[in-house]
Formats: structure tokens, sequence, C-alpha cells
């Protein structure tokens, strides 16, 4: 995602790391100890002192390239002892969570700050007065957050150098957006908190826009792929026009008001008409916006229809394509940067460790060493954290070389165990000498055992679904728990049994080393601590039973969670069918490394509703005369913008959705995303404020329904098909074994362009902290 060519100049240049953003520095540090010569002569008895004297820093050096390439990150930073440890520390789990706490409390401050949003609703009929903390209070807490975040920034500062800093645009951007809100923090303390606005909120997501190096770079492809996007926006917006301008020649105010329908509710003027068709582009006003037309003629739909079926189905879709085309173009080629910066932490790894004098050997002739030890090649994976599989692999990989050393092509492919699927591998079965127990443990090691649980889940499922068929119109009183109770003490004895027997043939670590057993066994044993409970409680189940009791939980609640728990206990066929399996991982895989672009949508949401607060809070009021919304006989009430229309803001009472505080402007950012009723929104916003308002609500159209559903659309194809394509080959307990890390860069890896030999050298000889030469 560079500007320039990956491999010319820093690859780190508008990069989310804090590392460099310029590598042609060329300020030199005489004899540092982060300095040193790739070769040296095997007569130089003066080296082996030295090297002596660094063996530990080399070690320490290499551990940290280790790490940097694992997290694909920047190698681009200070290599002395006391910076590696310092660097070390601040990548270390405890670190990397305060920050991201710090973060997650100074964003969560919006919800208690003035509006706050500690009420039950949002509904401005009943909405008590809200507890508004005292002047402060917050302002207290988010001095220390930038406290924190001022170290932060000192700390990388340091790490990277002065050099490097003044390259880094978001550090710079960083400490900008810090003294802004220090400043917006003080004036809010001497005007004793009753400014009107806070400009530090709306700043605010940039601390977690700058913590993610893989949310810039989804940022940097965003706007790359903005100028694809306005085009088509542009071809849409001729699209409305034109069928605009169609719509009010074609609905004209006629003579007779009985044809004035359609005129007069959609195409009264240009606003109007153009309002009407953007909502019929998504679908939300259809088929409402036609009927006055349609009842006059059907000839008029004919109209609505091809609007529909250009704007909504073609050029919509057109979208999709080249938001996806484009978005994916550019996240290759960032994703062609990390995995770059992986192959070069790895051979900088190589280049520090690969220098004689510490229990290396060469020929004279040869006259400088590119061989590293695996003696101390395993010293350094000591120290790394990482994985423990893939250390194992790694470790076990290095063992294999015969003669003790390893050459700068095998150091980079043992790393290539990083890439590859974690396949778990299970515990074998014990050892019977009993027969009995020799034959439940072949019978219960057959894939036929689980089809058969799979069937008895089903027939529960059955029989909860016709219970509930029978009950539906029962009070709890009537209910009849007797034949459920039966019913559901069979299907629990069954699923004890079937547990047990599956831990006699497999063992306990076998058992639990497959997670569907996991999820039946958690399952059963509650289900069965549930119903021990009800016997308990209720003695054996009798129709006379009074279900309304003084008790903790009532024999209903009880009987309605143990159903429950089995409806999800279903749920353990996913894993047995590889599309479901397949389905359900790349939903899981979404969660876990997708987390950038919903932290984006996360910013974007909170700008949009800081801006929302600003613009609109307190604008829709209910009218003083509340007997108006309650009294049904009468229609079209108007008090100002009030109205009682069909369909309005008003008559639908959607009174919890507004601006007045930050909680329900993000609930009502979200119920437009949506696109259903959106429109009801707008006109009510319209009639309270001005019609510019519209102006905010199709700008964040734009930006969540139409280009950020679309990429996430777009993501979730790519994610699904890397993963289905890779299923093919496997069988359905292969999909269950095999862990998969289907992060953005192995989504693309085969796509990625190895780096050359020759690159990776010219990239290390520009390293601004250590200084290689041949």
């Amino acid at each position: 995602m560079e500007q320039e060519p990956l491999l010319t100049g820093s690859i780190n240049r508008g990069s989310g790391d804090y590392g460099s953003h310029d590598n042609s520095q060329d300020y030199q540090h005489e004899e540092s100890p982060g300095s040193r010569r790739a070769s040296y002569s095997e007569t130089d008895d003066s080296y082996h002192v030295h090297d002596d004297a660094n063996a530990d820093l080399y070690i320490q050096q290499a551990v940290v390239f280790i790490e940097d390439a694992i997290q694909y990150r920047s190698i681009n930073h200070r290599v002395d002892s006391g910076s590696l440890r310092l660097y070390r520390w601040y990548y270390s789990k405890i670190c990397q969570w305060g920050l991201g706490f710090t973060i997650a409390v100074i964003l969560a401050l919006a919800f208690i700050e003035r509006p706050s949003s500690l009420t039950y609703t949002s509904d401005i009929r009943f909405k008590p007065q809200p507890w508004e903390p005292p002047c402060g209070l917050t302002e207290g807490i988010e001095i220390v957050c930038l406290c924190i975040f001022i170290l932060d920034v000192t700390v990388k500062t340091y790490l990277i150098g002065w050099e490097e800093f003044r390259m880094n645009k978001w550090l710079i951007g960083y400490i900008v957006v810090i003294a802004a809100s220090v400043i917006d923090v003080l004036l809010s303390l001497s005007m004793a908190c009753n400014e009107s606005l806070r400009v530090r909120r709306l700043i605010r997501p940039f601390f977690l826009l700058q913590n993610s190096s893989l949310m810039k770079k989804t940022l940097k492809c965003i706007k790359r792929t903005l100028p694809e996007i306005a085009s088509v926006i542009l071809l849409l917006a001729l699209h409305i026009c034109l069928f605009t301008m169609i719509g009010m020649l074609i609905f004209a105010k006629s003579d007779d008001p009985k044809k004035n329908g359609e005129w007069e509710t959609y195409f009264k003027n240009l606003p109007m008409a153009l309002s009407s068709l953007l909502v019929l582009l998504t679908t939300a006003n259809n088929p409402d916006v036609m009927i006055p037309a349609y009842s006059l003629n059907r000839g008029y739909s004919i109209f609505f229809i091809l609007f529909s079926v250009f704007g909504t189905y073609l050029l919509m879709n057109l979208m999709t394509a080249i938001i996806y085309n484009q978005f994916r173009g550019y996240l290759l080629m960032s994703v062609q940067t990390s995995i770059i910066r992986r192959r070069l932490g790895i051979r900088a790894a190589f280049e520090v460790l690969c220098c004689p004098g510490r229990g290396h050997t060469s020929t004279q002739s040869e006259g400088h060493v590119e061989r590293v030890a695996v003696s101390m090649f395993l010293q350094v994976m000591d120290r790394v954290h990482m994985k423990s599989y893939c250390r194992e692999a790694i470790i076990k990989a290095a063992q294999q070389f015969p003669d003790g050393f390893i050459n700068g092509e095998a150091f980079q492919r043992l790393f290539n165990e990083l890439d590859k699927d974690f396949m778990k591998e299970h515990p074998p079965k014990p050892e019977y000498s009993s027969r009995v127990l020799q034959q439940i443990q072949y019978i219960y090691s057959q894939y036929y055992i689980t089809v058969l649980g799979n069937i008895v889940a089903l027939a529960n499922v059955i029989c909860i679904c016709t219970v509930l068929v029978v009950n539906s119109e029962k009070s709890t009183s009537e209910k009849n728990y007797f034949y459920m109770e039966i019913l559901n003490c069979v299907f629990i004895l069954y699923y004890l049994i079937e547990m047990l027997l599956k831990i006699v043939a497999f063992g306990w670590k076998g058992y639990l080393s497959y997670r569907n057993n996991i999820f039946d066994g958690f399952l059963t044993v509650l289900l069965l601590a549930i119903q021990i409970a009800i016997f308990i409680t209720y003695r054996i189940p009798y129709k006379e039973v009074d279900p309304i009791t003084q008790r903790v939980m009532t024999l209903w609640e009880m009987v309605r969670l143990v159903n429950m728990l089995i409806v999800f206990r279903f749920l353990r066929i996913i894993p047995e069918i590889k599309l479901m399996a397949v389905v359900a991982s790349t939903l899981v895989d979404l969660v876990k490394n997708l987390r950038a672009f919903a932290g984006i949508l996360l910013v974007v949401y909170y700008m949009y509703a800081v801006l929302g607060i600003w613009l609109f809070e307190g604008a829709i009021t209910p009218p003083s005369n509340m007997s108006i919304i309650t009294n049904s006989s009468i229609e079209n009430t108007t008090t100002g913008p009030f109205s009682m229309d069909c369909g309005t803001f008003e008559q639908l009472e959607y009174w919890p959705n507004n601006f007045d505080d930050f909680a329900s402007s993000l609930v009502l950012l979200y119920n437009i995303m949506v696109v259903n009723n959106w429109h009801v929104f707008t006109d009510a916003y319209t009639r309270y404020t001005t019609e510019w308002s519209l102006v905010y609500f199709v700008a964040w159209w734009l930006t969540s329904s139409v280009m950020w559903v679309n990429l996430f659309v777009a993501l979730i194809l790519e994610n699904f098909t890397y993963k289905w394509d890779r299923s093919n080959a496997l069988s359905v307990e292969d999909v269950e074994r095999i862990a998969y890390q289907s992060t953005v860069q192995l989504i693309f890896r085969e796509h990625v362009q190895e780096p050359t030999e020759e690159e990776l050298l010219a990239q290390l000889q520009q390293h601004p902290h250590l200084h290689l030469s041949w």
C-alpha cells in the first residue's frame, strides 16, 4: 500500500506501526552496540573478544526481529540492549491490553458525559432526567487517559528515533490530537463544564485508529477506493436526476384533484421528488411510492420498475463489484507489505546471528561465515514469544540439520511453519483388557454413533416444537408439564449415557480433545443439574403442581431453560456437515481477524453520532398535549411540525430514535444503515429542523449502507471462498481437527510475490539503527 515500489525505500512508509517512514537517513553510529559487520576475517582475534561481549545482544536482537516478523511489525527501531528491553516491554500483553483499555475508557466517556445516556429508556415522552456527572469527574478520567497517551507517544518516539519520527505522519497527528484534547479539557474546566461543543469528542476515535496497523492500512485502502466509488455514485446521481425529471413530467399537477395523489405525496417539488426516488433506490418505500399512480393506471408501474431495475439491481450491484475489486487490489498490496516485513524480520535475525566467534567454523578461503549454529538458534527460540505448536515445529525442524548449522535459505524456510495450519492430534485411546470395555470402545469410536446422536437431538427438538405449538395459546398456569418432563428426562438420560460411554471409549483427554464433545458434555452436565434441581424442588412432576410459587425459579422457568439448552445442543450438527462447518468457522474468523474493519466502522459511527448530537440534540419534541398521541379517533392531526399521518415518525411512535444522547444516536444510525423505513427519520428531521438535515442522513447512508456494507460483503465472500477452497481437499473429520488461522495476510498468501534475497539485503542496509556491511 505504499506510494513507492514495495521493495524500494522504506517498506514502512504510511504504515500503522511506529517504525520508519523514510529509510534514507545515512547517519552512522561508530562502533555502537547495534552496529556490526556481517562478515569478518577468521584471523582477527580481537573480534572474538568483542563478539563474546555482545553475544547476548545479538541473541536479543534476533529475538526481537523474529517477534516483529511474527506480528508483521516494522524492524526500523533502536536495537541497543536497553531499547530492546523497553521495546519488548512495550509490546508485552499487559502494556498492550492496558493501552487498549485506556482507549476503550476514553471512548466510553461519551456515554456518561452531557448529554448522559444513563437512563433506562431513550423515549423522549417518558425519559427521566439523566444523572449528570459532576464537573471534573469525566474530565479527570480523560486527563489520566491523555497522560497515558503522552507516555505512549514518548516511548514510540524514543524507540524509532527523532529522524524517523519526523517522517511519521500518524505519530505527528497523534501528538496534535493529544494537544488539542488537552486544550479542550482545560477550556471545559475553565467554563465549569457548560460549553456547548466539545471538539475532543469528535477526534477521540483517532486514538483507536492510530493503535492498529491494519486499521490504518484499511483506511488507506478505502481512501484509494473512493475515486471509483465516487464515479458510481455520480452515475447513481445522474440516474436519480434523470428519473426525477421524467417523474415530474409524468406526474404533473392535474386539473382533476382526484388524479393528484402521486403529485401531492411524492412529486410536488424537486426536493420531494429527489428524496422519494432516493428512498425508492433503497426499496424502503416500495411499493408505497407508486400506489397513487398505479391505482389510476397500471402502466405507471413501468416507470418505477425501470427505476428500480437500473438503480437497485444494476447500479447498486455494480457498486458492490467495483468496491470489491478495487478494495481487494489495494488490500492485496498492503498485505504484500506485511509479508515483506515478515521476511525482512527473519532475514535481519539471521544476519545478526551469522557472525564468527560464537561456535561457527569456516575455512580460511571463505573469509566469512553465512551460517547460524543450531545451538544458538535454539537459545533464540527459547526466548521468542510465539504459539507453542509453531515453536515446537520450528525447533524440531532445526534439530534435523546434520552438520549443526543453518544457512540463510534454510533459516527462512524454518519460519514457513508460521503460515501452516495447526492440525490438532487427538491423544491415543486407552487400552482395556476387559472385552466389554473393548466392545464399548469399538462401538463408540464409530461415526454412526455421532449420526445417531444427531438424530436423537433432532427428535428432541421436534418434540419440543410440538409441545410449544400445543401450548402456544395457554397461560403459564394452564400448561401441563408432566409429559414434557418425562420426555426431557428420557432424552437427558440418553445424553448422559452417551457422554459417559464416549469418555470410556476415548478417555478423559481424548474426549476433551474434540470441541464437539466439550460442547455436548457441558450442556449435558448443565441439563442434568437443572433436572435434579427440578426434582428436589418440585418432587416428581404431576398435573396438579402449582407453577406459581415463591421459589427462586418457577417450574415453568426451569423447564423453559432446559428446553432452550436442548435446542442449543442441536447445534452439534454444525461440525458434522462440511458446508455448515466452513460457514460457522468463517463467521468465527470474521469476528477474530477482521476486527480492523469493524474498528473503522466503530470510528465512523462514533463521529457521526457526535455530529448528530451537535446538530439535532433536542430537535424532536413530543407535543405538549399528549392526548393527541393516544387518541386514535383523531386523524391527520398537525400541530407545527407534528403529524399523525399514517407512516410518519409520530404515528409509528418512533420517539426513542433521537439524537438526545450518545447511546440513542448509535441506535438511530444503525436503524438508518439497515435502510428499512429510513425515510421516516429523514422526513421527521426535515420537518422539525430544516431540509438541509437530509444532507447528514444521505451522507450517513452512503458511508454506512452503500460503501461499508458492500465492503463487508466483499470481505465475507473473500474469506468464505478462501476457507471453502481449502476445505475441498479435506474430509469432515479434518475440518473438525484443523485450526484455521485465517488472517487477512493468509487469505491473500497465494497472490503475494515473495521478495528476492537482493531486495531484502538492500532493505537491511537502509536500517536506520542496525548498520550491516558485507
